[in-house]
């Protein structure tokens, strides 16, 4: 009698399969581990320049918004703040020839409540501020920052191509080039090492001392994983046309950091 031949195999043989197939996966591992590494650092480094650019990329687009001479840091350099401007138009400064038109009074002492714009009508509501001739701090009735003597005032209503403040207002000077400017509010950017982030803050009260971070109003996280960063503000005295922003942003992930430093114009003409 034949016996059927037996198929299989030994403890020793399963043994050796699993120490030999142990060995091909460690030798893999070890050739992938490189390529893998490299693809999450590049990952990581890739995070961390999206995190530091959306920070940047909104702070020069509100910093385009800045009413002119309006900008300002705190002696930290943690804080940086401005008036923010919805957009700007041209007042009538006096009537046409045949005595129409309703020019803005600079003369009265009782102040002067309506206008008439020329040309397009500004994005304005009720309840912006309109600001005559910023020439910010150090100017006596030309600082939109001053809580009294100041040169802003609020919008009470609009209606074709005419503007009604709240309350007649003596705007202390004149401009120039008979510009004014729609103010929305201020803004302060806050770089806050304790807890490695940085804020913005809108939506408070003007104040005449700039506080570190503003009471009130709303804010919302802007970045996050924050080392290091800074403002620095250079009004351009010199000429008087444009300041310099400069900010400084370091953002850390895994013991890497990356760090960018920008810079934005902002115009300074009022």
């Amino acid at each position: 009698m034949v016996r059927p031949r037996q198929f299989g195999f030994t403890l020793v043989e399963a043994v050796v399969s699993i120490a030999v197939v142990g060995v091909l996966f460690a030798i893999v591992a070890l050739f992938l581990r490189s390529p893998v590494q490299g693809y999450l650092d590049t990952t990581r480094r890739a995070e961390l320049s999206d995190i530091a650019d959306v920070a940047v990329r909104r702070l020069v687009r509100d910093l385009r918004l800045a009413l002119p001479n309006s900008v300002r840091v705190d002696a930290s350099g943690r804080y940086l703040e401005f008036l923010q401007v919805t957009g700007g138009g041209r007042y009538r400064s006096q009537t046409d020839s045949t005595g129409a038109g309703n020019a803005l009074d600079f003369t009265s002492a009782s102040g002067d409540s309506t206008f008439d714009v020329i040309g397009a009508m500004p994005t304005v509501t009720a309840g912006n501020q309109v600001v005559v001739f910023n020439l910010g701090s150090g100017f006596t009735g030309a600082d939109a920052w001053a809580a009294s003597g100041n040169n802003r005032a609020t919008v009470g209503s609009v209606a074709g191509s005419t503007i009604t403040l709240s309350a007649a207002k003596v705007f202390p000077f004149e401009s120039p080039g008979r510009r004014f400017h729609v103010l929305e509010g201020p803004v302060t950017y806050e770089c806050d090492l304790a807890t490695g982030v940085i804020r913005r803050y809108w939506g408070y009260t003007i104040s005449a001392a700039q506080a570190t971070p503003p009471s009130g109003g709303s804010n919302a996280l802007l970045a996050s994983r924050v080392t290091d960063c800074g403002f620095a503000y250079n009004a351009n005295e010199l000429l008087q046309r444009y300041g310099t922003v400069s900010l400084r942003l370091a953002v850390t992930a895994e013991s890497e950091t990356a760090t960018l430093f920008a810079q934005a114009h902002v115009p300074n003409i009022p």
